[in-house]
C-alpha cells in the first residue's frame, strides 16, 4: 500500500495526518484522516480510486474543484461525499477555509481488475464519475466503517478492509458509471467567471445578492447565467446563497453571543420566526437547540 499512500503525500503537502493506515497491512486499499488548511492543492492525476469523506469538515469551508471540464463548490459539512476515479485530471482545487478530519480513502487499480474479470463485461474504473455531494448513503456507511477502524484497531480489521475495498469498488461500478455531465455551450460558464461570482456571494452574504448582479459579474444574460450556474454548482443562485448563509449562522450560533434575532438580520432573513424555519428544515433542530448543542 506505499503507493497508495504515496498519492496522498504528494496531493496534500500541506494537509496534517491525523491518522493513517500506513502501518496496518492493508490490502487493496488505503486510508488517512487529514486536517486541511485553507488554499490551493496541487492535484496530481490519481492512480487510484480516491473516495473522500468530511467526518468533522467546517461549517463554511467550500471545497472548490475543476476536473473533467466540470467545476464544483461543495460546503464541507460533515457527511459530504466525493468521488475522483482514476486518471482524472483535475485542473484545481481550492479550499476556502481549514478543514478538519477529512477521511481519505484509496482503492488500488487491482480491485477493479478482479471486479472486473469476473464480470460479462469488463469496466474501466476510469469510467466512474466524477462527484461532489454525492447522495449514497451505502458507500458513506462503509466510509465511516473505515474512519472507525483507523480510529480503533480490531483484529479482524485487515480482512474488514479487503472485504469493503471490494464491496465498495464494485458499488462504484454498479451505480456510479458513465455519469460525467456532458458540457454545452448552452449551460456552459467560464471557471474565472465562476470563481468571480463565487468570491462576490462570499464576500457580500450580509448584503442582499440579486441574479442580476450575479449575471453581471458573470457577463451573461440573467436567463443563461441561471442555467449555467445550477449546470456548474448542481443548485440554483438562490438556494447556493442560502446554503452559505445558514452555515454562516451556525458558525455565528456556535460562536458569538448574538442574540437569534441579530443572527437572522445577519444573514438576510426578514424575521426571526423565518429564519429559525429554515435553519430546522436546513439542519434539522432550531437555532436556539444547535446554539444550546455547541455549549455557547
Amino acid at each position: 500500500m506505499a503507493g497508495l499512500h504515496e498519492f496522498g503525500r504528494r496531493k496534500f503537502p500541506r494537509g496534517e495526518v491525523v491518522l493513517s493506515s500506513a502501518r496496518r497491512n492493508w490490502t487493496g486499499m488505503a486510508a488517512e484522516i487529514r486536517n486541511h488548511p485553507a488554499g490551493e492543492i496541487p492535484p496530481p492525476v490519481p492512480q487510484q480510486m480516491e473516495i473522500t469523506l468530511a467526518l468533522t469538515g467546517s461549517r463554511v469551508g467550500t471545497v472548490e474543484r475543476r476536473g473533467g471540464g466540470e467545476f464544483q463548490a461543495t460546503i464541507a459539512r460533515p457527511g459530504t461525499l466525493w468521488l475522483c476515479p482514476i486518471g482524472l485530471v483535475e485542473d484545481s482545487i481550492r479550499i476556502t477555509d481549514d478543514l478538519s478530519h477529512i477521511l481519505h480513502i484509496y482503492i488500488g487499480r487491482d480491485v477493479f481488475e478482479d471486479i472486473s474479470q469476473s464480470t460479462s463485461r469488463p469496466v474501466s474504473p476510469e469510467s466512474v464519475a466524477y462527484r461532489a455531494d454525492l447522495d449514497d448513503a451505502f458507500l458513506r456507511q462503509m466510509a465511516y466503517r473505515i474512519g472507525a477502524e483507523l480510529e480503533e484497531e480490531t483484529s479482524v480489521g485487515r480482512f474488514l478492509v479487503d472485504g469493503l475495498a471490494r464491496a465498495m469498488a464494485a458499488h462504484l461500478v454498479a451505480n456510479h458509471i458513465g455519469e460525467l455531465p456532458k458540457d454545452s455551450a448552452a449551460s456552459s460558464i467560464e471557471h474565472a467567471k465562476l470563481r468571480r461570482v463565487i468570491d462576490y456571494i462570499n464576500d457580500n452574504l450580509g448584503e442582499d445578492i440579486s441574479v442580476a448582479e450575479l449575471s453581471d459579474i458573470a457577463c451573461l444574460s440573467h436567463h443563461h447565467f441561471a442555467r449555467a450556474f445550477r449546470s456548474a454548482i448542481g443548485v440554483p443562485p438562490h438556494r447556493f446563497i442560502s446554503s452559505l448563509r445558514l452555515q454562516r449562522a451556525q458558525d455565528l450560533l456556535a460562536n458569538t453571543r448574538a442574540s437569534l434575532a441579530e443572527v437572522a438580520f445577519a444573514c438576510r432573513f426578514s424575521s426571526q420566526s423565518t429564519f429559525t424555519r429554515a435553519f430546522r428544515k436546513h439542519v434539522g433542530v432550531s437555532p436556539g437547540e444547535y446554539r444550546r448543542k455547541a455549549g455557547t
